[in-house]
């Protein structure tokens, strides 16, 4: 049976104390009206694709650069929607680890890769691990706020490519004097060893999460279903000891270990401390990919007679404490939510990024999450964590869950952490409400 609308007692119609409540939802004034036809200006996800997830220099993509990675997923909107790539009015990308200048030109040759004239502009965005989810946000406010009508929220990253930091050349003296500026450089495992410690995560909870995590991805790759959101990459890996090219054609995501048990998690020695709890077992995989969600006008989508997968409802991001990066979406998911006009209580389905399995398990035991609607195929520690990829991979896994479901699943949330202390969240209806 149909859940009621929670928007539907803020229609434009009503008492002019509707209109008050409807004003101050920052998903825009229709996230307060009824649903119809007529909502031109909600703004809607037609498409949303991402490439297989791979291991970071040791899975399917450890030789595909960059920008081989970006136009696939990009040249699948465009195909799968048979679009006019010169009507795209921006593509946003984000993306975490490479040099910015360069990683802004790697994707424009992505973008021409695809087939997308050079009127077609492109950026990156990058707020750490929501910057997939960030450049959504920003392409849905650009075209509520009129700037054009058709736009590309994307995320990349090949960890591959571009490692992780292990230290910094310099840092300011100032930050010395600031406890929190020193915790903003606390390396991204020491936080969810805090997190761990702050809160009572065990590592009992933490290795259980992981099993759970790589335990549905197995059963989700196994049935099928990421089939719908899966663009297949061709390209090719080197043989180390020959250096030779060897053409190979990527369907599914590499690093899913569908026999992982408890067993074998305990015997894993914790990574960032001595009698910590964080392992190699139980937090997010390095990994390489890209996805893209492709965002547009209702009214525009009505006319082009596109299916519409998903509503852009809402976004918040929020600050948190740096020591504890990882609550990060324990605060920003009510924030999202509330934007939404909306209660915890009306959201059937989550996908929160797996960073560690300790903040994991704090933000769904602190929000009180029904297991049944959180990361259903898996998450992170499974399937792996692109930085800037992982907002784009979530919102496509979210709305093909959603749409698979029908009827009793009708709104959802992406959320994460965001290293130096932060969240972000967003909010999405099924499309076809």
């Amino acid at each position: 049976m149909e859940k009621a609308n929670p928007l539907e007692n803020l229609s434009l119609s009503s008492s002019s104390h509707s209109n008050e409540s409807a004003s101050v939802c920052v998903a825009g004034d229709s996230a307060g009206y009824q649903r119809s036809a007529a909502l031109d200006d909600d703004v809607v996800i037609v498409a949303a694709y991402r490439t297989p997830l791979c291991k970071a220099k040791r899975g399917g993509f450890k030789d595909t650069h960059p920008d081989d990675l970006l136009a696939p997923v990009l040249q699948a909107l465009i195909e799968k929607t048979n679009l006019n790539p010169s009507e795209v009015g921006d593509i946003v990308v984000g993306t975490v680890l490479a040099p910015g200048s360069e990683r802004a030109i790697e994707c424009r040759m992505a973008a021409f890769y695809a087939g997308f004239p050079e009127t077609v502009p492109i950026r990156t965005v990058n707020r750490q691990c929501s910057s997939g989810l960030q450049a959504v946000a920003d392409v849905a406010a650009a075209i509520k706020a009129g700037f054009y009508d058709i736009g590309i929220g994307a995320g990349l990253e090949s960890m591959s490519v571009s490692s992780i930091a292990q230290g910094w050349d310099s840092v300011n003296p100032k930050a010395k004097k600031f406890a929190q500026t020193q915790d903003c450089l606390l390396p991204m495992g020491i936080t969810s060893e805090n997190v761990a410690h702050r809160y009572g995560v065990t590592r009992q909870e933490q290795d259980q999460a992981a099993v759970e995590s790589h335990r549905r991805a197995a059963a989700a790759t196994a049935s099928g279903k990421f089939k719908d959101e899966i663009i297949p990459v061709a390209t090719m890996i080197v043989d180390p000891k020959t250096g030779e090219e060897n053409p190979v054609t990527i369907f599914v995501d590499d690093g899913i270990r569908p026999n992982t048990t408890m067993s074998d998690l305990e015997k894993l020695k914790p990574v960032f401390k001595k009698d910590g709890t964080t392992t190699a077992g139980n937090c997010s995989q390095l990994t390489d990919g890209a996805g893209a969600v492709l965002l547009m006008k209702r009214s525009l989508a009505m006319q082009k007679g596109l299916p519409i997968l998903g509503v852009f409802r809402s976004f918040a991001a929020v600050g948190v404490d740096p020591a504890v990066m990882g609550i990060g979406p324990a605060v920003a998911i009510p924030a999202a939510v509330k934007s939404a006009c909306m209660e915890l209580d009306d959201i059937d389905l989550f996908e929160i990024n797996e960073a560690f399995a300790s903040q994991f398990v704090y933000c769904c035991k602190k929000l009180d999450l029904d297991p049944q609607k959180v990361n259903v195929n898996g998450g992170a520690i499974a399937v792996g964590h692109p930085l800037g990829a992982t907002g784009a991979r979530c919102v496509a896994t979210l709305l093909h869950e959603m749409k698979r479901r029908g009827k009793d699943c009708r709104f959802g949330v992406v959320s994460m952490c965001i290293g130096s202390g932060m969240g972000a969240a967003a909010v999405f209806e099924r499309g076809d409400c």
